[in-house]
C-alpha cells in the first residue's frame, strides 16, 4: 500500500474542498469530435464562461489562480429520428438527479420525457464538469441544461419558420414539435433535425420559462429507469462483465502509516492462472474468481513496520494539542465583527461549552468497486465516482500517460454521501489489468470500505456566549478545532462575535461527507442555543425568534413547529421535544423532534422527525421529499450511535456487525414540509437537510430527561445514569 493512502482528503467550506496531493499510487480513447460522431442532427453547445478552475491538487485551498480556457463543449443533440440526447459530466448516486435534469430539459425543449436521455459521467463523451459535490447539480447544472434547451426550442422554431417561410411569432414548440397556429402544420423535432448539422452557442442571458409557468419542471416525476432498479435491471460496477474478466485483491497493512519491510510472493505466483503484482509498496493479485484471489492473497507473507498512533479515546486531546499554526503556510481562518470581549462584559449572564464530533464513516450501500481494461495502450474504467474527471487525470498521472488515453465511465451508483471524491479501487483495478493483459474488476470488501475509505472528520468545537437580560445574545466566540468551516457562521443577529476554523493534524484519513463540516458546526451552535434559551428561561423557539430577522429561516422554523405540534402537551412522561435549524448552501432547514427516554433502561428512542425545508423553487417534489427523509435517517445514525473506534492505526470498527447504522427499527415517523418558493432561484437539497436532525434530537433528549449531551454520537449505549 502506498504510503500516501494516508494522506487525509478534507473538506473545508462549501466551496472549498482539499482533495489528495498526489494520486494514491504512482505506477512506474481521444475526446470525440462531437460533430464528426454524431452524424446529422442539431447539436446545442455551451459558451463556457471564463471562470477559476477547480483546485484538485490539494496543494492548497479552494481555487487556483488561473482561467479556464473559453471552450465550446456539446450538450445536447437531437437525433433525426426525434430523440434527444443530453450529456454531463455530473453522475447519478441515487439523489435522483438523472429524473431532475431530464425534467429541466423537458421543461424548456417542450418534449416528451420519454424522449430524453442522459449521458453522465462518461469523460470521453461529456464536458468537463468538476464533480458532484456541495449541492450544486440544481442551482448550476440544472440551469444550464435549461438555457442549452430553450436555445434548442427557439432553433427549432427559427428552422420551422424559414421551411414554411413563415413569421416565427406564429409558431409555436409543443410535445417535441413545432406547431403552426394558424395553419395548423407541424414539424417534428425529428424531421427538422434531418440532414442538419447546426452548432448554436448559448449565452447567460437566453430567457428561461418562470417557475411559476413550469408545466413539467415542479411537479412529480416517477424515477427514470427506476424500474430497472427495483426489479434488479440495472448493473452496478460490481455487475459489470467483461470476456476474460479477472477479479482482483490487494494486500493491506496491518495498521494506518505501516510500511512494507519485505515480502514474499513465490506460493501465490506458483498457483494457476493467478497474476500477482508486486510494485513499491503496492501488492496484489488477480484471478479468474475472487475465491482463488482470496486464496491467492493469502499464501503472500509480507512483513511490515508499524509506528505508534494514537486511540479513538485520546482523539479530542490529540487534535487540540496538534491544531496548525502559521509556521507552515496553513493559517486558520477566523471571522470578527465587534468586540467579544466587550459583549461578554455587557452580558447578565454568561456560558461556556465543548462539543465534540467522533469520526464516521460514509458507509455506502455499494463499496468502491471499478473495473478497467487496457486496449491499445489506452486505459477504460467503470466506477462509482462522483469527480470523473479528477479520476482521469489521478489514473494518467499514476500511469504516467496524458488524459487522452484514460476514459472513465461511471455507472448509476449505489450513493456515496461525499465519500467517493477519489479513486482507489480504480487505480487497483487498472494496476492489476496492466499487468495480467485482461479487464480486472476491483470491489472493496465492507472491512476494506470502513478501514481505508477516507472519515467524516473528528472535530472540537468551543463556544463562549453572553445573554442580555432581555434574552438577546451579547457576544459569540467560536472554535472549531479539524472538522470544517462549512456551516461555521452563525444567522442569529450577534453584533460582537468571533469565529474561527483551526486545522489539525489528523491521525485518520478524512474528508468530504454529507453536509461537510455543516452537521458538527450546526450540532454545537443550535445545542448552545438551546442552552442559552434555558438560561434565559425562554421556549427555544420563541428564544430563536428573539435573535433572528432573517426571513427565510424565520418561515421554515415555523413551518416545522406548526406541523409538529410545537408547545403541545407531552404525549406521556419521558417524551422531550427539541428543535433545531440553519442555512447551509442556499437551503433554509428546520427540525423538529420528539424523543423517549426510559431512564430505567437509559434507552434513547426518536418517535417523531418533522423537518422543513426551503430551497427556492421546487423542480421535482417526490425527489425532494425523499431526500430530505433519507437525510433524516441518515442523520439519525451520527447523531445516536455512530463512531469509528481506533487503536494504535487499526480500525476496530471495521464491519456493520460493530459498526452501527440506523436500522428498520431505529427509524421514526418521519415527516416533511416542503416551502416551494417559485420566486427564488432553486438550490441544491442533498446536504442541507440532514444539518438539523442531530441537535434536535439532543435538545429533545435534555428536554426529556434534563441531561444535557454535548457529543456525537450521543447514545451508543443508551443514556448514562
Amino acid at each position: 500500500m502506498s504510503s500516501s493512502i494516508g494522506r487525509q482528503l478534507e473538506a473545508v467550506e462549501p466551496e472549498r474542498y482539499e482533495f489528495a496531493e498526489k494520486p494514491l499510487y504512482d505506477f512506474g480513447f481521444a475526446r470525440r469530435e462531437f460533430l464528426k460522431s454524431m452524424g446529422g442532427g442539431i447539436a446545442v453547445f455551451l459558451l463556457v464562461r471564463k471562470t477559476a478552475a477547480f483546485q484538485e491538487s490539494g496543494a492548497g485551498r479552494g481555487f487556483r489562480g488561473e482561467e479556464l480556457p473559453r471552450e465550446m463543449g456539446a450538450w445536447l443533440q437531437i437525433a433525426e429520428n426525434g430523440a434527444v440526447t443530453v450529456y454531463t459530466g455530473k453522475v447519478e448516486m441515487g439523489q435522483n438527479i438523472r429524473t431532475s435534469l431530464t425534467q429541466a430539459v423537458a421543461e424548456e425543449l417542450n418534449s416528451p420525457l420519454a424522449s430524453i436521455s442522459l449521458v453522465m459521467g462518461d469523460t470521453s463523451l461529456v464536458p468537463f464538469d468538476m464533480g458532484t459535490f456541495g449541492s450544486r447539480t440544481t442551482p448550476t447544472m440544472n440551469l444550464e441544461l435549461r438555457r442549452v434547451a430553450s436555445v434548442a426550442r427557439e432553433t427549432l422554431v427559427d428552422m420551422a419558420a424559414k421551411t414554411w417561410g413563415v413569421d416565427p411569432g406564429w409558431l409555436v414548440a409543443s410535445d417535441g414539435a413545432v406547431r403552426d397556429r394558424k395553419s395548423g402544420r407541424v414539424l417534428e423535432y425529428g424531421r427538422l433535425a434531418q440532414g442538419q448539422s447546426l452548432a448554436k452557442a448559448v449565452i447567460e442571458s437566453d430567457p428561461l420559462t418562470p417557475a411559476t409557468e413550469w408545466r413539467v419542471a415542479g411537479k412529480p416525476v416517477p424515477k427514470v429507469d427506476g424500474r430497472d432498479f427495483v426489479t434488479g435491471k440495472h448493473k452496478y460496477t460490481p455487475d459489470l462483465e467483461l470476456p476474460g474478466l479477472l477479479h482482483g485483491k490487494v494486500l493491506r497493512p496491518p495498521s494506518f502509516g505501516a510500511e512494507l519491510a519485505s515480502v514474499d510472493i513465490r506460493q501465490a505466483r506458483a498457483m494457476p492462472e493467478i497474476t500477482v503484482i508486486h510494485d513499491g509498496d503496492f501488492v496484489g493479485v488477480a484471478a479468474p474468481s475472487a475465491e482463488a484471489a482470496d486464496r491467492a492473497l493469502g499464501a503472500i507473507h509480507a512483513q511490515w513496520k508499524e509506528t505508534p498512533q494514537p486511540s479513538s479515546r485520546q482523539i479530542f486531546e490529540y487534535l487540540k494539542s496538534h491544531a496548525e499554526g502559521s509556521d507552515d503556510g496553513r493559517e486558520s481562518s477566523a471571522h470578527t465583527a465587534g468586540s467579544v470581549n466587550q459583549g461578554l462584559a455587557a452580558a447578565a449572564n454568561r456560558l461556556a461549552a465543548t462539543y465534540t464530533v467522533a469520526y464516521i464513516a460514509h458507509a455506502p450501500l455499494e463499496p468502491r468497486a471499478a473495473v478497467a481494461e487496457w486496449k491499445d495502450g489506452k486505459l477504460t474504467v467503470h466506477t462509482g465516482t462522483q469527480r470523473p474527471f479528477a479520476v482521469r487525470d489521478d489514473l494518467a498521472q499514476a500511469f504516467h500517460i496524458s488524459a487522452d488515453q484514460v476514459r472513465v465511465l461511471v455507472p448509476d451508483t449505489g450513493s456515496a454521501y461525499g465519500g467517493k471524491h477519489t479513486g482507489e479501487a480504480a487505480l487497483e483495478a487498472a494496476r492489476l489489468a496492466r499487468a495480467a493483459g485482461a479487464p480486472v474488476k476491483r470491489v472493496w470488501t465492507r472491512e476494506e470500505e470502513l478501514t481505508w475509505a477516507y472519515f467524516r472528520p473528528a472535530g472540537v468545537i468551543e463556544i463562549k456566549s453572553g445573554l442580555r437580560a432581555d434574552g438577546t445574545i451579547s457576544a459569540w466566540e467560536f472554535h472549531n478545532y479539524n472538522s470544517g468551516e462549512s456551516g461555521i457562521g452563525t444567522p442569529y443577529n450577534i453584533a460582537n462575535q468571533r469565529i474561527q476554523f483551526h486545522p489539525c493534524d489528523s491521525p485518520l484519513r478524512q474528508g468530504s461527507y454529507r453536509g461537510l463540516a455543516a452537521t458538527a458546526n450546526q450540532f454545537a451552535r443550535e445545542s448552545h442555543m438551546d442552552e442559552l434559551a434555558r438560561v434565559a428561561k425562554l421556549d427555544p423557539l420563541e428564544f430563536r425568534r428573539r435573535n433572528l430577522t432573517d426571513a427565510r429561516l424565520r418561515v421554515v422554523f415555523d413551518a416545522a413547529a406548526e406541523k409538529f405540534g410545537w408547545g403541545q402537551v407531552k404525549p406521556a412522561p419521558g417524551h422531550g421535544f427539541g428543535i433545531g435549524g440553519g442555512v447551509e448552501k442556499g437551503g433554509y432547514v428546520a427540525t423538529c423532534a420528539e424523543v423517549s427516554v426510559d431512564r430505567a433502561s437509559g434507552a434513547v428512542r426518536v418517535v417523531r422527525l418533522v423537518t422543513a425545508f426551503e430551497c427556492g423553487a421546487v423542480v421535482n417534489p417526490d425527489g425532494l421529499r425523499n431526500q430530505i427523509a433519507g437525510a433524516n435517517v441518515m442523520g439519525l445514525g451520527g447523531a445516536l450511535f455512530e463512531a469509528i473506534e481506533f487503536e494504535n492505526g487499526k480500525i476496530l470498527t471495521n464491519r456493520f456487525s460493530r459498526y452501527r447504522v440506523p436500522r428498520f427499527s431505529d427509524a421514526p415517523a418521519v415527516e416533511v414540509v416542503i416551502v416551494d418558493r417559485k420566486d427564488l432561484p432553486s438550490a441544491g437539497a442533498g446536504e442541507t437537510p440532514i444539518m438539523a436532525v442531530a441537535p434536535a434530537i439532543g435538545n429533545a433528549v435534555f428536554d426529556a430527561s434534563g441531561v444535557r449531551l454535548r457529543s456525537l454520537p450521543m447514545a451508543p449505549g443508551g443514556l448514562k445514569a
